[in-house]
Protein backbone atom coordinates (compact mmCIF):
# COMPACT_ATOMS: atom_id res chain seq x y z
CA UNK A 1 0.00 0.00 0.00
CA UNK A 2 2.84 2.36 0.85
CA UNK A 3 4.47 1.68 -2.55
CA UNK A 4 1.20 2.43 -4.35
CA UNK A 5 0.89 5.71 -2.45
CA UNK A 6 4.45 6.70 -3.40
CA UNK A 7 3.83 5.85 -7.06
CA UNK A 8 0.63 7.90 -7.07
CA UNK A 9 2.45 10.85 -5.49
CA UNK A 10 5.19 10.70 -8.14
CA UNK A 11 2.61 10.56 -10.95
CA UNK A 12 0.64 13.44 -9.41
CA UNK A 13 3.79 15.53 -8.96
CA UNK A 14 4.76 14.88 -12.59
CA UNK A 15 1.31 15.88 -13.84
CA UNK A 16 1.25 18.93 -11.58
CA UNK A 17 4.67 20.06 -12.87
CA UNK A 18 3.59 19.65 -16.51
CA UNK A 19 0.39 21.57 -15.90
CA UNK A 20 2.30 24.35 -14.13
CA UNK A 21 4.82 24.63 -16.98
CA UNK A 22 1.97 24.78 -19.53
CA UNK A 23 0.32 27.50 -17.43
CA UNK A 24 3.62 29.41 -17.37
CA UNK A 25 3.70 29.31 -21.18
CA UNK A 26 0.08 30.51 -21.40
CA UNK A 27 0.87 33.35 -18.97
CA UNK A 28 3.92 34.35 -21.03
CA UNK A 29 1.71 34.44 -24.13
CA UNK A 30 -0.93 36.49 -22.30
CA UNK A 31 1.72 39.04 -21.39
CA UNK A 32 3.10 38.93 -24.98
CA UNK A 33 6.51 37.93 -23.65
CA UNK A 34 8.18 36.19 -26.62
CA UNK A 35 11.46 35.80 -24.71
CA UNK A 36 9.73 33.87 -21.92
CA UNK A 37 7.85 31.68 -24.41
CA UNK A 38 11.06 30.88 -26.27
CA UNK A 39 12.73 29.82 -23.01
CA UNK A 40 10.48 26.72 -23.26
CA UNK A 41 11.64 25.86 -26.79
CA UNK A 42 13.32 22.53 -27.40
CA UNK A 43 16.85 22.68 -28.84
CA UNK A 44 15.38 22.07 -32.32
CA UNK A 45 11.77 22.81 -33.31
CA UNK A 46 9.46 23.56 -36.23
CA UNK A 47 7.92 27.01 -36.62
CA UNK A 48 5.35 28.42 -39.06
CA UNK A 49 4.40 32.07 -39.56
CA UNK A 50 1.52 33.47 -41.66
CA UNK A 51 2.16 33.59 -45.42
CA UNK A 52 5.55 31.88 -45.04
CA UNK A 53 6.76 28.32 -45.48
CA UNK A 54 7.19 26.22 -42.37
CA UNK A 55 10.74 26.20 -41.07
CA UNK A 56 11.70 22.68 -40.02
CA UNK A 57 14.43 21.92 -37.51
CA UNK A 58 15.29 25.50 -36.58
CA UNK A 59 17.55 26.04 -33.59
CA UNK A 60 16.17 27.37 -30.30
CA UNK A 61 18.00 30.71 -30.53
CA UNK A 62 16.98 31.42 -34.13
CA UNK A 63 13.38 30.44 -33.39
CA UNK A 64 13.35 32.75 -30.36
CA UNK A 65 14.61 35.66 -32.44
CA UNK A 66 12.02 34.93 -35.15
CA UNK A 67 9.17 34.75 -32.60
CA UNK A 68 10.23 38.00 -30.91
CA UNK A 69 10.44 39.69 -34.31
CA UNK A 70 6.95 38.43 -35.20
CA UNK A 71 5.53 39.71 -31.88
CA UNK A 72 7.20 43.11 -32.35
CA UNK A 73 6.33 43.53 -36.05
CA UNK A 74 2.70 42.53 -35.53
CA UNK A 75 2.12 44.46 -32.30
CA UNK A 76 1.17 41.34 -30.31
CA UNK A 77 -0.37 42.47 -27.01
CA UNK A 78 -1.75 39.27 -25.50
CA UNK A 79 -3.30 35.85 -25.92
CA UNK A 80 -6.72 34.25 -25.51
CA UNK A 81 -6.55 30.54 -24.67
CA UNK A 82 -9.12 28.39 -26.47
CA UNK A 83 -7.80 24.88 -25.80
CA UNK A 84 -5.21 23.17 -23.62
CA UNK A 85 -4.92 19.40 -23.45
CA UNK A 86 -2.59 16.45 -23.17
CA UNK A 87 -2.80 13.30 -25.26
CA UNK A 88 -0.32 10.45 -25.10
CA UNK A 89 2.50 12.47 -23.60
CA UNK A 90 2.05 15.35 -26.05
CA UNK A 91 0.60 18.63 -24.81
CA UNK A 92 -1.21 21.18 -26.95
CA UNK A 93 -2.05 24.83 -26.45
CA UNK A 94 -4.26 26.68 -28.93
CA UNK A 95 -5.69 30.16 -28.98
CA UNK A 96 -5.51 33.61 -30.50
CA UNK A 97 -2.68 36.11 -30.37
CA UNK A 98 -4.16 39.57 -29.79
CA UNK A 99 -2.82 42.58 -31.70
CA UNK A 100 -5.65 45.11 -31.80
CA UNK A 101 -6.74 43.94 -35.27
CA UNK A 102 -7.97 40.48 -36.25
CA UNK A 103 -5.23 38.66 -34.36
CA UNK A 104 -3.58 35.37 -35.26
CA UNK A 105 -4.39 31.75 -34.50
CA UNK A 106 -1.66 30.03 -32.52
CA UNK A 107 -1.05 26.37 -31.79
CA UNK A 108 1.84 24.98 -29.79
CA UNK A 109 2.83 21.33 -29.37
CA UNK A 110 5.06 20.21 -26.50
CA UNK A 111 6.66 17.01 -25.31
CA UNK A 112 8.39 16.28 -22.04
CA UNK A 113 12.15 16.19 -22.45
CA UNK A 114 14.75 16.33 -19.73
CA UNK A 115 11.96 16.26 -17.16
CA UNK A 116 10.00 19.30 -18.38
CA UNK A 117 7.66 20.20 -21.23
CA UNK A 118 9.50 21.69 -24.17
CA UNK A 119 7.90 23.33 -27.22
CA UNK A 120 8.58 21.34 -30.38
CA UNK A 121 6.16 23.05 -32.80
CA UNK A 122 4.77 26.60 -33.10
CA UNK A 123 2.19 27.41 -35.78
CA UNK A 124 0.81 30.90 -36.30
CA UNK A 125 -1.81 31.61 -38.96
Amino acid sequence: MKKLFIILMVVFASFSTKAQEANNIVNALKSANADEVSSYFDKILDIKFPDKDEIKSIGKNQAGIALKSFFDNNNIKGFELSSQREMGGTMYIAGKLINGADGYKLSIMMRTKEGKPQIITVRIS
